[in-house]
This record gives C-alpha cells, sequence and structure tokens, in this order.
C-alpha cells in the first residue's frame, strides 16, 4: 500500500491490514525470509504512522488485536500502542514474554527491558 492509498483507507482496513502484516511476519520469522520480513515490518510502520497522524483514537483502534490468535500480531499491536494503553499493552507484552514462545518472547523481553530502562519512550 502507498502512502496515498493508507490515507485513503479506514480505520478499520488499516487495522485489519496490520494483523494481516502481523500474520505474514510471523510466517517470515518462522522460515527465516530476512528480506521479506523486513519489507513487512516497513508496512507495518507505515500503517502505525497512518494510525499515529490521525490521533489517538485511530491508534486505539489496535487494542482488540490484544486478542487475536496470533502472537506477533498481539505483540506488534501491544508495542504500537504503549502511549494508549500503557498497562495494558505492558500486560500483553508481559503475557508474551512469559510464553517463552521463539521469537516474539525474546523481543518481548527486550522490550520490556527497553521500556524499564528508558531506552525505549514510547511515543
Amino acid at each position: 500500500m502507498t502512502r496515498v492509498k493508507l490515507e485513503e483507507t479506514t480505520i478499520d482496513e488499516l487495522v485489519q491490514r496490520f494483523a494481516e502484516i502481523g500474520v505474514a511476519q510471523d510466517q517470515a520469522l518462522l522460515y527465516e525470509r530476512r528480506a521479506e520480513f523486513r519489507q513487512l515490518f516497513r508496512q507495518m510502520n507505515d500503517i502505525d504512522s497512518e494510525l499515529r497522524r490521525r490521533g489517538n483514537d485511530a491508534r486505539a483502534a489496535l487494542l482488540p488485536l490484544y486478542r487475536h490468535p496470533n502472537m506477533q500480531v498481539r505483540l506488534k499491536a501491544a508495542v504500537k500502542t504503549l502511549a494508549v494503553a500503557p498497562d495494558l499493552a505492558r500486560q500483553v507484552i508481559g503475557a508474551v514474554y512469559g510464553s517463552g514462545c521463539l521469537p516474539q518472547s525474546l523481543d518481548a523481553g527486550m522490550t520490556l527491558r527497553n521500556l524499564e530502562s528508558g531506552v525505549f519512550k514510547p511515543d
């Protein structure tokens, strides 16, 4: 999706696409398809940027993804919403960390560590 298309997309469509990208990221991680993951990472960041542009209510539209069946989707939704729902997002990230499921639990652990040390500050 290009920037122009994202601007024309509804919030619900952006959230749906965010989830689809998260599932695809999970598969790319599983099969070590790094180039594909990088492309998906950029696409997810573009969606996050568009939601941010639309304000906190738009960003909060990712909160239902905390219950998504895919752990990568849950983790990324929680990380992207730390500024709008910090306590709930940290709970989700903590649950992913506690699951021990790789590689998401490692990512979650680093996120928590960086939050606690101040290296990562949600905005």
